[in-house]
């Protein structure tokens, strides 16, 4: 698990392609002295397992699935990442519950300073438009940050100057791919009212409807949308 805050930012030192799996070599900003071979650091919000690590850097393998969902494919050498460590029993939440699951990919719409903030709009998939609510949390690239605004399929958030200084946020440009992990406990909502069992079934026990009870409405009435 981790909180979306992030710790540093690397370097991809090099790429070993395999069909479509890949092997990223990672040089943090971060002193490597603690780390261990098989903990788990979130690279742009993606969990990926150090496989082995030296002094000045470490080895990742990125699944073909890893690859397919996340904008890990797009990188290159030299391409700056956001770095997290896994959270430790005890650490701060300052962030929010993040799992490193990579959802969809959002694409930047536009940038716009705000004060000395800067806004930023994404467009998403509508199939995650559920699980994403004004005011909640989202991830974007491993960045936890709160929705301003939402719709079907784009939302709004607000990037303060220290988070633009720390992350690669401040390369993002219209048109950049983000990796976009909704927030865990909208995902265990939605799925409870999926499966509701129907009104007078005579049964406490949870099973899958015939019809979904998500409709437009519903959600409306709940804030969703």
């Amino acid at each position: 698990m981790f909180t979306g805050l992030i710790q540093a930012t690397g370097r991809i030192a090099a790429i070993e392609r395999r069909g479509r799996e890949s092997r990223l070599r990672i040089e943090p900003d971060f002193s490597l002295a603690d780390i261990e071979d098989g903990e788990s650091i979130a690279v742009n919000g993606t969990c990926l397992s150090v496989e082995e690590h030296d002094a000045t850097s470490y080895v990742a393998y990125a699944s073909a699935e890893t690859m397919q969902r996340t904008n890990l494919g797009f990188l290159v050498q030299g391409s700056l990442v956001n770095l997290e460590r896994a959270l430790r029993v005890g650490d701060r939440l300052g962030g929010h519950i993040v799992s490193g699951h990579v959802d969809c990919l959002a694409t930047v719409e536009r940038m716009e300073p705000k004060g000395l903030s800067l806004e930023c709009r994404l467009s998403f998939p509508n199939a995650y438009a559920c699980e994403v609510i004004a005011k909640g949390s989202v991830c974007l690239d491993g960045i936890s940050l709160t929705v301003n605004e939402c719709g079907t399929n784009y939302l709004t958030v607000n990037v303060i100057p220290d988070t633009q200084k720390r992350t690669s946020l401040r390369y993002w440009k219209p048109g950049y791919r983000v990796n976009m992990e909704t927030d865990v406990l909208g995902k265990y909502v939605r799925r409870c009212l999926l499966l509701q069992p129907e009104a007078g079934s005579g049964t406490n026990e949870p099973e899958a409807s015939s019809a979904s009870p998500i409709t437009l409405e519903f959600l409306q009435e709940r804030g969703f949308v």
